[in-house]
């Protein structure tokens, strides 16, 4: 599926919380507990994602026009991927993330690492990430993967 991949506007801010608290409901929600789920989605307000566009590079993914997706990038962490769950599978995820490893590379950046959910493993995987360690905050699993990148 094509879409149009651009840095987050401040106005985008209300829909990138709706597809993340989308997200976390739909898919996330089978991989972690409840109290998880909801200590993630206190992170994703839209204030608190206003706030995370002034430290991060964050992109939004768009097919014709509708804000489907989100991912950004903090220092040389790939952060808060999320994809619409109605549109998982149609490869924007991929594209965000093509979007993130070019800033990446246009920052002078060789690799980037991904604290990821379980149930996003499987993603980065097919990205080449690897899992180099987990590391848990109470009940919440989340695993760290690396990724070399080449110019």
């Amino acid at each position: 599926m094509e879409c149009q991949v651009r840095p987050a506007l401040e106005a985008d801010a209300a829909r990138v919380s709706q597809v993340i608290l989308a997200a976390l409901l739909t898919s996330n929600a089978q991989d972690y507990p409840a109290s998880v789920i909801e200590r993630v989605q206190a992170s994703f307000t839209t204030d608190s994602v206003r706030q995370l566009m002034q430290r991060r590079q964050m992109f939004v993914a768009l097919v014709d026009g509708e804000l489907l997706g989100t991912a950004s990038l903090d220092g040389r962490a790939v952060r808060s991927v999320f994809v619409d769950p109605a549109y998982h599978g149609h490869g924007l995820g991929r594209q965000l993330m093509a979007a993130v490893e070019q800033a990446a590379l246009d920052s002078g950046l060789t690799s980037l690492v991904v604290p990821s959910s379980v149930t996003a493993e499987g993603f980065y995987a097919r990205l080449g990430f690897v899992r180099v360690r987990e590391h848990y905050e109470g009940e919440e699993l989340t695993l760290i993967m690396e990724r070399a990148l080449s110019p």
